[in-house]
């Protein structure tokens, strides 16, 4: 698709991948509204700030009503408790579920169709390598990303007939606020960006970032053996 023709909707645009993502699609010279729960941290010249609470249905509803020549969006706003599924605090569980999967799914509702009214487009969802591979010490968050992979395939299926193509995209450990306290290598926003963009534009319905996530794509039909190595 040509992105230079594009109007594009990026969540979470405030910072981060979704401010990056953002960054990217200007250079390419798309139309984009720049997402985020407070419009006024939005530094992206070029970019419509536009209110956006993915958890709150009212908010969700006027982002889409403020636009209305849509024709790509990409949910990558989303939330990371560090959750543990035996310990952690139910509410922050809660909400990694109500953010990640409902909040994705709120956005998906309110905004596809725009984007079929204006002859098609694409959705890409930011998801993880994590949707794949469950982390204990991260298990809420992994359990959200989980089903926002669900979600992504069944929309892929349900909005093909009106022209809109659904794109995932896995990444491991980013150089991210939300990844801070995390070790291990991880790859610089910008570069995830380009690789999205670079996706969205050849029609890919899998974005693969980095060579965690290849890695683990390619551990998943060897079963629990090959993924939890660790188990008796």
């Amino acid at each position: 698709m040509d992105l230079s023709t594009s109007t594009v909707f990026v969540t979470g645009a405030n910072r981060g991948l979704g401010h990056a993502l953002a960054t990217e699609l200007l250079s390419r010279g798309a139309t984009v509204y720049a997402g985020a729960r407070n419009p006024d941290q939005v530094d992206l010249p070029g970019a419509t700030p536009i209110a956006l609470d993915i958890t709150d249905p009212a908010s969700v509803a006027a982002a889409a009503k403020a636009t209305g020549d849509v024709t790509v969006l990409i949910n990558n706003a989303g939330i990371a408790t560090g959750g543990n599924l035996l310990t952690g605090d139910l509410d922050n569980i809660r909400l990694e579920m109500d953010t990640n999967y409902h909040g994705t799914l709120s956005v998906v509702r309110a905004f596809a169709p725009q984007i079929a009214a204006n002859g098609g487009g694409a959705i890409l969802n930011v998801l993880s390598v994590v949707a794949w591979y469950s982390s204990p010490q991260l298990g809420g968050y992994c359990a959200a990303k989980s089903a926002q992979w669900s979600l992504t395939n069944a929309l892929r299926v349900q909005l093909a007939d009106q022209g809109i193509r659904v794109a995932g995209l896995h990444v491991g450990g980013m150089d991210t606020d939300m990844s801070r306290e995390l070790d291990g290598p991880k790859i610089a926003p910008a570069d995830v960006a380009r690789l999205a963009v670079d996706g969205l534009a050849e029609g890919a319905y899998e974005i693969l970032a980095d060579d965690i996530s290849r890695q683990v794509l390619s551990g998943l039909s060897g079963g629990v053996a090959a993924l939890y190595p660790q188990l008796p």
